[in-house]
């Protein structure tokens, strides 16, 4: 009687779920982020825009992984831009416990819709970089997003890693 082979899981539900991850995150945090800022009225800072941006990225080279190839180089270039995206959280997020200086001239003015945009700067708040407007369970935007795209980005790395070492 012949031995069965070890099974090994196929490369594809890895790649699958990391694609998935690669654009569900930074879609869903955009999103979280837009919509706590135009429905809520929480202003991003300058710091916050900087999370923005990796995310977009994110995103774009997601979509790129599903219609060119080299797949696996698309969405370990997304996980990364994720990384960067929290690794810009955390220092965000120490910025606003105070476990550090912060970027000097950090701080954002919210432009409203229908005055000149002189009006608008001259009568707005400033958004500071080193202040949380909201938190849940103590932990800031910026530090839930630290943890979210950390995580996601280490998620994404290993599913590829996983996917690789299946196809051996």
């Amino acid at each position: 009687m012949a031995a069965n082979p070890p099974l090994r899981s196929s490369p594809r539900p890895n790649l699958r779920l990391a694609q998935t991850l690669a654009l569900a995150v930074p879609a869903l945090l955009l999103g979280g982020a837009y919509l706590s800022q135009y429905a809520f009225g929480l202003y991003p800072c300058e710091m916050c825009w900087w999370q923005r941006y990796p995310h977009f990225a994110a995103v774009a080279l997601a979509l790129l992984a599903g219609i060119v190839p080299p797949r696996r180089l698309w969405l370990a270039l997304a996980a990364l831009a994720i990384l960067v995206s929290g690794a810009i959280g955390g220092f965000h997020a120490g910025v606003e416990y105070g476990w550090w200086e912060g970027i000097t001239n950090c701080a954002m003015t919210p432009v409203g819709s229908g005055q000149s945009a002189l009006d608008s700067i001259m009568n707005a708040p400033m958004i500071r970089c080193d202040a949380a407007p909201w938190s849940f369970l103590g932990i800031s935007l910026a530090g839930w997003n630290f943890l979210i795209s950390t995580a996601s980005a280490v998620a994404i790395l290993f599913l590829l890693f996983r996917s690789r070492h299946a196809q051996v």
